[in-house]
Protein backbone atom coordinates (compact mmCIF):
# COMPACT_ATOMS: atom_id res chain seq x y z
CA UNK A 1 0.00 0.00 0.00
CA UNK A 2 1.02 3.60 -0.61
CA UNK A 3 -0.09 5.96 2.16
CA UNK A 4 0.13 9.59 3.17
CA UNK A 5 0.86 10.19 6.85
CA UNK A 6 0.14 13.47 8.57
CA UNK A 7 2.06 13.25 11.83
CA UNK A 8 2.15 15.68 14.77
CA UNK A 9 5.72 16.91 15.30
CA UNK A 10 6.60 18.85 18.45
CA UNK A 11 10.12 19.29 19.78
CA UNK A 12 9.06 19.66 23.40
CA UNK A 13 6.27 20.57 25.81
CA UNK A 14 6.93 24.32 25.56
CA UNK A 15 7.29 24.45 21.78
CA UNK A 16 4.48 24.85 19.26
CA UNK A 17 3.79 21.74 17.17
CA UNK A 18 2.41 21.11 13.71
CA UNK A 19 1.26 18.34 11.42
CA UNK A 20 3.96 17.28 8.95
CA UNK A 21 3.15 15.20 5.86
CA UNK A 22 5.19 12.10 4.98
CA UNK A 23 4.51 9.76 2.05
CA UNK A 24 5.27 6.08 2.67
CA UNK A 25 5.17 3.28 0.11
CA UNK A 26 5.23 -0.51 -0.03
CA UNK A 27 3.43 -0.88 3.30
CA UNK A 28 2.48 -4.51 3.91
CA UNK A 29 -1.09 -5.13 5.15
CA UNK A 30 0.46 -7.58 7.64
CA UNK A 31 2.51 -4.88 9.37
CA UNK A 32 1.34 -3.57 12.71
CA UNK A 33 0.79 0.16 12.90
CA UNK A 34 3.95 0.60 14.99
CA UNK A 35 5.97 -1.49 12.55
CA UNK A 36 4.83 0.88 9.84
CA UNK A 37 6.10 3.81 11.94
CA UNK A 38 9.38 1.93 12.43
CA UNK A 39 9.77 1.72 8.65
CA UNK A 40 9.03 5.43 8.33
CA UNK A 41 11.64 6.26 10.97
CA UNK A 42 14.26 4.16 9.18
CA UNK A 43 13.58 6.18 6.06
CA UNK A 44 13.76 9.48 7.95
CA UNK A 45 17.07 8.53 9.56
CA UNK A 46 18.51 7.68 6.13
CA UNK A 47 17.39 11.12 4.94
CA UNK A 48 19.00 12.83 7.93
CA UNK A 49 15.61 13.77 9.42
CA UNK A 50 14.82 13.42 13.14
CA UNK A 51 12.70 10.25 13.58
CA UNK A 52 9.18 10.45 14.99
CA UNK A 53 9.05 9.86 18.75
CA UNK A 54 6.32 7.51 19.93
CA UNK A 55 5.80 5.25 22.95
CA UNK A 56 5.82 1.45 22.89
CA UNK A 57 7.01 -1.43 25.01
CA UNK A 58 5.55 -4.95 24.89
CA UNK A 59 3.81 -4.52 21.51
CA UNK A 60 1.49 -7.33 22.60
CA UNK A 61 -1.48 -5.27 23.80
CA UNK A 62 -0.62 -5.82 27.45
CA UNK A 63 1.40 -2.92 28.86
CA UNK A 64 -0.65 0.10 27.78
CA UNK A 65 2.39 2.12 26.72
CA UNK A 66 1.32 2.71 23.11
CA UNK A 67 -1.48 5.12 22.39
CA UNK A 68 -2.17 7.37 19.42
CA UNK A 69 -5.05 9.31 17.96
CA UNK A 70 -5.33 7.80 14.48
CA UNK A 71 -7.53 9.83 12.14
CA UNK A 72 -9.46 11.12 15.13
CA UNK A 73 -9.98 7.76 16.86
CA UNK A 74 -8.18 6.58 19.99
CA UNK A 75 -6.01 3.60 18.94
CA UNK A 76 -7.50 3.75 15.44
CA UNK A 77 -10.46 2.11 13.68
CA UNK A 78 -10.35 -1.21 15.57
CA UNK A 79 -11.11 -1.89 19.26
CA UNK A 80 -7.56 -2.78 20.17
CA UNK A 81 -4.29 -1.17 21.21
CA UNK A 82 -2.23 0.75 18.66
CA UNK A 83 0.46 -1.94 18.69
CA UNK A 84 -2.12 -4.60 17.76
CA UNK A 85 -3.69 -2.53 15.01
CA UNK A 86 -2.61 -3.85 11.60
CA UNK A 87 -2.32 -2.01 8.32
CA UNK A 88 -4.94 -4.28 6.74
CA UNK A 89 -7.43 -2.00 8.49
CA UNK A 90 -6.48 0.70 5.97
CA UNK A 91 -6.73 0.99 2.19
CA UNK A 92 -4.16 1.81 -0.47
CA UNK A 93 -4.06 5.57 -1.01
CA UNK A 94 -5.40 6.47 2.46
CA UNK A 95 -4.32 9.63 4.25
CA UNK A 96 -3.83 8.89 7.96
CA UNK A 97 -3.56 11.63 10.57
CA UNK A 98 -1.54 10.62 13.64
CA UNK A 99 -1.61 12.71 16.82
CA UNK A 100 -0.79 12.26 20.52
CA UNK A 101 -3.44 11.91 23.21
CA UNK A 102 -5.06 15.31 23.70
CA UNK A 103 -5.65 16.16 27.37
CA UNK A 104 -4.41 18.82 29.76
CA UNK A 105 -3.42 16.09 32.21
CA UNK A 106 -1.35 14.33 29.48
CA UNK A 107 1.16 17.02 28.42
CA UNK A 108 3.10 16.33 25.22
CA UNK A 109 6.73 15.37 25.85
CA UNK A 110 7.77 15.13 22.22
CA UNK A 111 5.92 14.38 18.97
CA UNK A 112 3.49 11.54 19.79
CA UNK A 113 4.76 10.91 23.34
CA UNK A 114 2.73 12.22 26.28
CA UNK A 115 3.37 12.18 30.03
CA UNK A 116 0.78 9.89 31.64
CA UNK A 117 2.27 9.94 35.13
CA UNK A 118 -1.02 11.47 36.33
CA UNK A 119 -2.42 7.92 36.21
CA UNK A 120 0.41 6.74 38.47
CA UNK A 121 -0.36 9.45 40.99
CA UNK A 122 -4.06 8.53 40.99
CA UNK A 123 -3.17 4.91 41.76
CA UNK A 124 -0.69 5.99 44.45
CA UNK A 125 -3.36 8.16 46.06
CA UNK A 126 -5.42 5.00 46.62
CA UNK A 127 -2.86 3.96 49.21
CA UNK A 128 -2.66 0.36 50.34
CA UNK A 129 -4.75 -2.54 51.55
CA UNK A 130 -4.26 -3.57 55.17
CA UNK A 131 -3.90 -7.31 54.69
CA UNK A 132 -1.19 -9.77 55.61
CA UNK A 133 1.43 -9.70 52.85
CA UNK A 134 3.31 -12.81 53.97
CA UNK A 135 3.05 -16.16 52.24
CA UNK A 136 0.23 -16.71 49.76
CA UNK A 137 -2.97 -17.67 51.61
CA UNK A 138 -4.76 -20.92 50.93
CA UNK A 139 -7.09 -20.35 47.97
CA UNK A 140 -10.30 -21.18 49.83
CA UNK A 141 -9.48 -19.38 53.09
CA UNK A 142 -11.40 -16.25 51.99
CA UNK A 143 -14.50 -17.20 50.01
CA UNK A 144 -15.41 -14.71 47.27
CA UNK A 145 -18.73 -15.02 45.42
CA UNK A 146 -18.15 -15.75 41.74
CA UNK A 147 -20.16 -12.72 40.66
CA UNK A 148 -17.87 -10.43 42.67
CA UNK A 149 -14.74 -12.17 41.44
CA UNK A 150 -15.90 -11.86 37.82
CA UNK A 151 -16.54 -8.14 38.21
CA UNK A 152 -13.15 -7.63 39.87
CA UNK A 153 -11.30 -9.51 37.13
CA UNK A 154 -13.22 -7.62 34.44
CA UNK A 155 -12.12 -4.29 35.93
CA UNK A 156 -8.56 -5.52 36.50
CA UNK A 157 -8.10 -5.83 32.73
CA UNK A 158 -7.55 -2.06 32.54
CA UNK A 159 -3.99 -1.39 31.31
CA UNK A 160 -3.99 2.37 31.88
CA UNK A 161 -3.33 3.24 28.24
CA UNK A 162 -5.34 6.48 28.43
CA UNK A 163 -7.64 5.84 25.46
CA UNK A 164 -10.63 6.63 27.67
CA UNK A 165 -9.25 10.10 28.36
CA UNK A 166 -8.33 10.71 24.72
CA UNK A 167 -11.78 9.67 23.48
CA UNK A 168 -13.76 11.64 26.08
CA UNK A 169 -14.88 15.14 24.99
CA UNK A 170 -14.24 16.24 28.59
CA UNK A 171 -10.88 14.44 28.90
CA UNK A 172 -12.25 12.61 31.93
CA UNK A 173 -10.43 9.61 33.41
CA UNK A 174 -13.43 8.28 35.31
CA UNK A 175 -13.45 4.96 33.42
CA UNK A 176 -9.85 4.39 34.53
CA UNK A 177 -10.56 5.42 38.13
CA UNK A 178 -13.78 3.40 38.17
CA UNK A 179 -11.93 0.29 37.02
CA UNK A 180 -9.39 0.66 39.83
CA UNK A 181 -12.11 1.32 42.40
CA UNK A 182 -14.17 -1.72 41.35
CA UNK A 183 -11.11 -3.96 41.12
CA UNK A 184 -10.42 -3.67 44.84
CA UNK A 185 -13.95 -2.81 45.97
CA UNK A 186 -15.31 -6.21 44.91
CA UNK A 187 -12.72 -8.14 46.91
CA UNK A 188 -12.66 -8.74 50.69
CA UNK A 189 -9.08 -7.45 50.89
CA UNK A 190 -10.19 -4.07 49.60
CA UNK A 191 -12.87 -3.35 52.17
CA UNK A 192 -11.00 -1.72 55.11
CA UNK A 193 -9.82 1.28 53.05
CA UNK A 194 -12.72 1.31 50.59
CA UNK A 195 -14.22 4.68 51.58
CA UNK A 196 -10.92 6.50 52.03
CA UNK A 197 -9.62 5.07 48.74
CA UNK A 198 -12.44 6.32 46.54
CA UNK A 199 -12.41 9.84 48.01
CA UNK A 200 -8.64 10.13 47.67
CA UNK A 201 -8.55 8.84 44.09
CA UNK A 202 -11.39 11.08 42.91
CA UNK A 203 -9.75 14.10 44.55
CA UNK A 204 -6.45 13.27 42.85
CA UNK A 205 -8.25 12.82 39.52
CA UNK A 206 -9.66 16.34 39.80
CA UNK A 207 -6.34 17.77 41.01
CA UNK A 208 -4.55 16.40 37.94
CA UNK A 209 -6.84 18.39 35.65
CA UNK A 210 -8.98 15.65 34.17
CA UNK A 211 -12.50 16.70 33.20
CA UNK A 212 -15.78 15.63 34.74
CA UNK A 213 -17.76 12.64 33.49
CA UNK A 214 -21.03 13.37 31.67
CA UNK A 215 -21.80 9.73 30.75
CA UNK A 216 -21.30 10.13 27.02
CA UNK A 217 -19.79 6.65 26.81
CA UNK A 218 -16.97 7.35 24.33
CA UNK A 219 -14.50 6.07 26.93
CA UNK A 220 -15.94 2.56 27.03
CA UNK A 221 -16.32 2.53 23.25
CA UNK A 222 -12.60 3.26 22.77
CA UNK A 223 -11.29 1.01 25.56
CA UNK A 224 -9.14 -1.77 24.05
CA UNK A 225 -9.88 -4.01 27.04
CA UNK A 226 -13.64 -3.34 26.90
CA UNK A 227 -13.95 -2.06 30.46
CA UNK A 228 -17.73 -1.60 30.90
CA UNK A 229 -19.20 1.85 31.46
CA UNK A 230 -20.92 0.72 34.65
CA UNK A 231 -17.62 0.83 36.58
CA UNK A 232 -18.35 4.56 36.76
CA UNK A 233 -21.67 3.75 38.45
CA UNK A 234 -19.74 1.73 41.04
CA UNK A 235 -17.39 4.67 41.51
CA UNK A 236 -20.25 7.12 42.01
CA UNK A 237 -22.03 4.78 44.45
CA UNK A 238 -18.86 4.24 46.51
CA UNK A 239 -18.09 7.96 46.51
CA UNK A 240 -21.57 8.92 47.74
CA UNK A 241 -21.43 6.30 50.49
CA UNK A 242 -17.98 7.43 51.57
CA UNK A 243 -19.11 11.05 51.79
CA UNK A 244 -22.12 10.06 53.89
CA UNK A 245 -19.88 8.21 56.32
CA UNK A 246 -17.28 10.97 56.57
Amino acid sequence: MNLTLKIWRQDGPDVAGELVTYPISDVSPEMSFLEMLDVLNEQLIEQGVEPVAFDSDCREGICGMCGLMISGEAHGPEVTTTCQLHMRSFTDGDTITIEPWRAEAFPVVRDLVVDRSAFDRIIQSGGYISVNTGAAPEAHSTPVPKENADRAFEAAKCIGCGACVAACPNASAMLFVGAKIRHLGEMPQGQPERDARVVSMVNQHDHEGFGGCTNIGECAGACPKEIPLDVISTLNSDFRRAKRHS
